[in-house]
């Protein structure tokens, strides 16, 4: 894969170890409420040394080739928890998680560890479909006093709905890879057959009332 771009290359460790599910006869459910054939998730990377260590090393590379000012990295929770802790020890810097709301008991924390007004933050994240949840955090960091320099993610749908949100929110996305090089890599490695092709083409066109 010494040829491939880092996209190409991040879209073919997730199709090796069958990150990404096709079930076009048995959608999948959003938390958004969407419905959809193809499925992502990036955590199963972590079990994988080979894919664990390049997406770490792709994310951290991003995160200092595009946010130099940089002092501290912040996970999305969940997924984004682990990622978010790899980069921060590669890069030897301060990380902290953001829950999706307080917790309902103890010191009510959002935000676990420390962080501090004025601190310079990227979120890291692995996976961006509206980006509504994942701009919560930012939110919630902002709310904080954190200056939220942008947020990085392993990979996105590159749904129009998303950039908007991230523009309106005034925060910048990196993703590593997206779903239209994932889908020729797959064509490539045969992962996927013609009918599955049509099939997630369809949805693309309009993904919030596929499969209602």
């Amino acid at each position: 894969m010494s040829n491939l771009t880092i996209s190409q290359e991040v879209a073919q460790h997730l199709l090796r170890i069958k990150a990404i599910q096709l079930r076009p006869d048995q959608p999948f459910t959003w938390a958004s409420g969407w419905k959809s054939p193809i499925y992502c998730d990036n955590r199963i990377s972590l079990s994988d040394p080979e894919a664990r260590t390049y997406i770490k090393n792709s994310l951290s590379a991003v995160v200092k080739g595009y946010f130099k000012d940089v002092d501290a990295i912040a996970g999305v929770a969940t997924a984004g928890i682990a990622q978010g802790a790899l980069v921060a020890d590669f890069l030897d810097l301060p990380f902290c998680y953001v829950r999706p709301e307080p917790k309902k008991h103890g010191m009510g924390n959002q935000i676990e560890g420390s962080v501090k007004p004025g601190q310079k933050v990227v979120l890291i994240e692995d996976l961006i479909s509206t980006g509504g949840s994942s701009l919560k955090a930012a939110e919630a960091l902002q709310q904080a006093g954190v200056e939220v320099l942008g947020m990085v993610a392993i990979f996105t749908y590159g749904f129009e709905i998303a950039d908007q949100n991230f523009q309106n929110a005034g925060i910048p996305l990196v993703t590593l890879s997206n779903y239209d090089v994932l889908v020729e890599e797959a064509i490539k490695l045969d992962y996927i057959s013609d009918t599955q092709l049509v099939t997630l083409q369809d949805w693309r066109v309009n993904p919030s009332t596929w499969g209602v």
